[in-house]
């Protein structure tokens, strides 16, 4: 769940610090969820549990490009099995750089000549 302090609702608030983090659901009542969130202190990792009301959290979807990324993993492993597809990686690449290209142009380009300097008196 991710913490989204709602600032109408007062009660059941949590504080600043978890403001926008995620954690896991650890507790269930009427009005409240207990969340665990992991805090950085002095250089530790300190695991927090915080009580908020319902109002001030929301569902997280920080995993959602991930679980449709094995989705269709699957789908395309399937499809080779099956025969009806040819095998490719699955893995992710990084961002490639883009194909060169040569400029070409009508007419010949000029080149321009520097002044000579002269001094004004």
């Amino acid at each position: 769940m991710d913490i989204i302090v709602n600032p109408s609702i007062h009660s059941g608030m949590a504080h600043k610090h978890y403001q926008g983090r995620t954690g896991v659901v650890f507790n269930v009542t009427r009005r409240a969820l207990g969340v665990r969130i992991n805090k950085v202190v002095n250089g530790r990792i300190i695991e927090k549990m915080v009580n908020v009301r319902i109002e001030h959290v929301r569902p997280s979807k920080c995993k959602d490009e991930f679980k449709r990324r094995v989705k269709d993993n699957e789908e395309q492993k399937r499809a080779v099995r099956d025969g009806s597809a040819e095998k490719i990686s699955l893995k992710r690449q990084p961002r490639q750089p883009h194909n060169g290209f040569v400029v070409k142009l009508e007419e010949e380009p000029t080149t321009i000549q520097p002044v000579p300097f002269y001094e004004v008196v």
